[in-house]
């Protein structure tokens, strides 16, 4: 059988089967349509072939001694580096619970023998063609990211500002208990809330002294650039609403909308928190770096001022206190509400 011409035909595939005649005839086949193939013998192989080269699909066999095919599968889509890639269960099994532990293990498809070579094909080519527009948004992110790194890499004073903003921000996101989907957010726009300031001359991003009223106009203006920037990655969606909002306040006199209170996007008020306690901790030009306990008793002022959400404070002093020693006192937890 030929592949239409618009169908994917190339590829690297791992077969994983303990029956030698089973990888033979499964790389026979798919070698003929242009795939490159390479075979493991056990999961234990297969878990080295994945660690020695770049693999775009796995066809893997479920019943194989010492690591089966289920835990195969969980192994590959718990491992940060592989889990994006297709796993197809190939297996006589047809019992339902077979295929449930299957779906639990992370199984991308199904593939029951004896394999009808037509439909082999198909799923390959499709799990290889969603492998393939996974790798083009992974590297459009990979894009952004580096944007963003390049723009931080200007001015020593903020280097690590991105990575820290990152960790922290997700870190606390989880200690909210915010949805995974709120949490990765987070972490991304750590990484590139501050992307639309690629377009501020760095005569006035790096200047030493005050701003000028213009000037702050111009920078006033990165969020929308940022939020811009990346609207055209669907998976930024949750991302977008960080951008735009983290420099907002409470009390409505941030920008770029001049949102009050719970009209800012919670996933906001995390990064605003972690964003001012990481400028305030850094040395800066115009500034030392705080010790922890000062840094966090100016953002009490600045609360009280109606910056910044209190309940999410409060809830940041409990998170870091898990890593410090400093002494202040923490507010009792209470209710958040997290906007929109």
């Amino acid at each position: 059988m030929i592949l239409p011409d618009n169908q994917v035909k190339s590829g690297t595939i791992l077969v994983v089967d303990d029956h030698l005649p089973n990888r033979e005839l499964l790389d026979e086949l798919l070698s003929s349509q242009g795939f490159k193939v390479v075979t493991a013998a056990d999961g234990r192989e297969a878990l080295q072939q994945l660690r020695r080269q770049s693999i775009d699909l796995v066809l893997l066999d479920v019943m194989m001694p010492h690591l089966n095919g289920f835990q195969l599968c969980a192994r590959i889509k718990a491992d940060p580096d592989t889990c994006l890639i297709p796993v197809i269960l190939v297996t006589a099994l047809s019992d339902r619970q077979d295929r449930l532990d299957g779906i639990k293990a992370g199984a991308d498809d199904f593939l029951t023998r004896p394999i009808d070579h037509a439909e082999l094909l198909a799923r390959v080519t499709s799990s290889l063609r969603l492998k393939q527009r996974t790798d083009e948004l992974e590297r459009a992110e990979s894009v952004l990211f580096s944007l963003a790194q390049s723009i931080e890499g200007k001015d020593p004073y903020t280097h690590g500002h991105c990575e820290r903003l990152s960790d922290l921000s997700a870190g606390l996101a989880q200690h909210l208990g915010l949805p995974d989907d709120q949490v990765l957010a987070l972490r991304r726009a750590g990484v590139v809330h501050d992307i639309g300031k690629i377009a501020i001359p760095d005569s006035i991003l790096l200047k030493p002294s005050s701003l000028s009223a213009d000037e702050w106009k111009i920078v006033r203006e990165h969020p929308i650039i940022g939020e811009r920037i990346c609207r055209p990655l669907k998976s930024f969606r949750n991302v977008l609403p960080i951008i735009r909002h983290h420099h907002e306040r409470l009390d409505g006199s941030g920008y770029p909308d001049g949102l009050i209170g719970d009209g800012i996007p919670m996933t906001a008020r995390v990064l605003q928190i972690v964003d001012v306690f990481d400028a305030l901790t850094t040395e800066r030009p115009y500034k030392p770096a705080f010790p922890i306990d000062r840094a966090l008793e100016t953002m009490r002022s600045e609360i009280e001022r109606g910056w910044w959400d209190p309940l999410v404070f409060d809830e940041f002093v409990e998170f870091i206190h898990g890593d410090t020693t400093n002494s202040l006192p923490v507010q009792p937890r209470r209710e958040l509400k997290t906007g929109r």
